[in-house]
C-alpha cells in the first residue's frame, strides 16, 4: 500500500451468502446473479437493482463470498461509505477479481464520481475480472450524466429485484431470529409486522 492509499475498513458478513437469502419473490433474481457469477463469460459488468429493502446488498456480500471460495479475491464496498474519501477511493479495486459496489446511484450526477467508476469498470474489464453494483432503479431512471459510463451500465447484465411480500417478510425475520438463537412463532412474526 502506497503512502497516499487510504485503508479502508472493508469485511464482509459472514451471515450473507446465497444458500441463505430468503424470499420466494427475489430467489430466481439471486438463483440468476449466482449463475452468472459462476460463468464469468455472460458479463463484464452486472447491475442489480430494486428498491430498498429487497436484499440487493445481501446478494453483493454473497457474490464476494462465492468468489472467495473459489480461491478468487474479492471487494464489497459501499459508495455511501466512500463517499467522504472521494474518487480516489476506488483506485486499486481492480486488482480483485470481482468488484461490488453498493449504492452506486448515490453518485449519479455527480461527474468526478461517475468519471473514476467508469474508469474503473475500464480497468477491471482490462484485467478480466468482474463489477457487479447495485442500483435503485434501472439505470436509464437514474440522473447520470456520463454518457460512457451509462452505456456501461446498459451492457451489463440486469437483475432485477422485486419489493418483498409479507410472507418473505416474515420469512426473512424468522430466519434471522433463528441466527440470534430464538424461535419466533409465524403468529409473533406477523404482530411484528404490522406493528413495526
Amino acid at each position: 500500500m502506497s503512502a497516499g492509499q487510504l485503508a479502508l475498513g472493508v469485511k464482509l458478513r459472514d451471515d450473507a451468502r446465497f444458500d441463505n437469502f430468503h424470499g420466494e419473490r427475489n430467489a430466481k433474481a439471486a438463483s440468476r446473479l449466482r449463475v452468472a457469477i459462476e460463468a464469468h463469460s455472460a458479463a463484464p459488468s452486472i447491475v442489480v437493482c430494486g428498491d430498498q429493502d429487497t436484499g440487493k446488498s445481501h446478494l453483493l456480500q454473497a457474490v464476494c463470498h462465492h468468489a472467495e471460495l473459489s480461491q478468487r479475491p474479492a471487494v464489497c464496498v459501499s459508495m455511501e461509505e466512500l463517499l467522504p474519501f472521494g474518487p480516489d477511493a476506488l483506485d486499486g479495486l481492480e486488482h480483485n477479481y470481482v468488484v461490488c459496489i453498493d449504492d452506486l446511484d448515490r453518485v449519479a450526477g455527480r461527474a468526478d464520481w461517475e468519471e473514476a467508476v467508469f474508469h474503473l469498470y475500464n480497468r477491471v474489464s482490462d484485467q478480466g475480472g468482474q463489477l457487479v453494483i447495485s442500483l435503485s432503479d434501472l439505470p436509464a431512471q437514474l440522473p447520470f450524466v456520463l454518457p460512457d459510463l451509462i452505456s456501461r451500465l446498459r451492457h451489463g447484465l440486469l437483475v432485477q429485484m422485486g419489493i418483498n411480500r409479507d410472507d418473505d417478510r416474515m420469512r426473512i425475520l424468522m430466519a434471522r431470529a433463528e441466527r440470534r438463537g430464538l424461535v419466533m412463532s409465524e403468529d409473533v412474526a406477523a404482530f411484528i409486522l404490522k406493528r413495526a
